[in-house]
């Protein structure tokens, strides 16, 4: 079990990259490699744990959900260099975010591991951002997204993961109830000064290259 922090580490890592993407900080090219370096990390450690997990039945699930994540990070990486639309990549983020939800009811009732319970309900909200970005076009909430990906990146991955791997998570039920009424307000709060805040005018007409999203 110990790989399941290393790679929710690097998880934080492209996550938080991607943020920069969507708000425009991150060139689509640029971010590519580091898509595919994490998504091949998240299929590779899954693999392994399934394999050596032998009748863990309880290790196969924990590990089978990382491929939602990895095939996610292949495709925006692969999408990314080879320029393909992102109807695609939106509509299996809809695939994503309706397995999440089960993978929540999951760590509730099986693991019973309320954080995670809390987190899997996060990344089910991030991935139903990018279904209705990048698979519907609602270019208005891009962003948004982006944003939401940011915090997203810190709070349900890099610094969950330092502290499994410090040995200093502690105190799960004051974790799951801070992530989830911080998850709430915040993003809450975040919508509504975004939508508040005055619109850049538009730029004069002039040539350009369709930009890429991710």
């Amino acid at each position: 079990m110990g790989l399941l922090p290393v790679g929710l580490l690097y998880v934080g890592a492209v996550l938080f990259l991607n943020g920069l993407l969507l708000i425009g900080v991150v060139d689509g090219r640029a971010a590519a490699p580091l898509n595919l370096f994490v998504g091949a990390l998240q299929v590779v450690i899954p693999t392994y744990l399934i394999f050596s997990a032998g009748s863990d039945t309880r290790l196969i699930l924990a590990a089978s959900g990382l491929y939602l994540f990895g095939f996610t990070y292949l495709y925006v990486g692969i999408g990314l260099l080879a320029g393909l639309d992102t109807t695609g990549i939106g509509w299996f983020s809809l695939f994503v975010a309706i397995v999440a939800l089960g993978y929540s009811a999951v760590n509730f009732q099986i693991f019973n591991d309320r954080p995670f319970g809390v987190i899997w309900l996060y990344w089910a909200f991030l991935w139903s951002l990018f279904f209705v970005v990048l698979g519907l076009k609602r270019e208005s909430l891009t962003r948004y997204t982006g944003w939401v990906t940011i915090i997203t990146a810190w709070v349900t991955a890099a610094i969950p993961a330092f502290l499994l791997l410090t040995n200093l998570w502690r105190y799960p039920n004051a974790v799951a109830l801070g992530l989830a009424v911080g998850g709430v307000v915040v993003f809450a709060a975040l919508f509504v000064v975004m939508r508040r805040a005055p619109r850049a005018p538009a730029p004069s007409p002039a040539p350009s290259v369709p930009a890429r999203a991710g």
